[in-house]
């Protein structure tokens, strides 16, 4: 009598959660709230629905940027911005140099 191999069924793929994305607004208003001293952030945060280490995050963001805390897409701040171009400059200038050396020694071997 001939065995019969059973299959293996692989368990169907489970659908990552859609990345929560919050305003900025948001973000400032549960900073706010969690700066005021009432509750613990971990309270805030669990009140708003997100998580603690978000929250702190949120927090340390604030904390070091006040003004341009949370940018958003796309909204780079000045020195982000000049850094950007400068890397861009340098990656033109090196490039240029490279094909400036290979040039010189391309005519130093056809003068010889």
């Amino acid at each position: 009598m001939a065995r019969r191999s059973k299959k293996i069924s692989t368990p169907p793929r489970v659908k990552k959660p859609k990345r929560q994305q919050f305003s900025p607004e948001y973000k400032l208003e549960a900073v706010r709230l969690s700066s005021e001293g009432t509750r613990t952030v971990a309270a805030v945060a669990a009140d708003l629905g997100i998580a603690a280490n978000q929250l702190h995050r949120w927090r340390r963001q604030h904390a070091d940027n006040v003004v341009d805390a949370f940018p958003g897409n796309g909204k780079i701040n000045s020195r982000d911005e000049e850094l950007h171009r400068l890397r861009n400059e340098l990656k033109r200038v090196t490039e240029e140099r490279d094909f400036l050396k290979k040039t010189a020694a391309f005519f130093a071997k056809t003068s010889r």
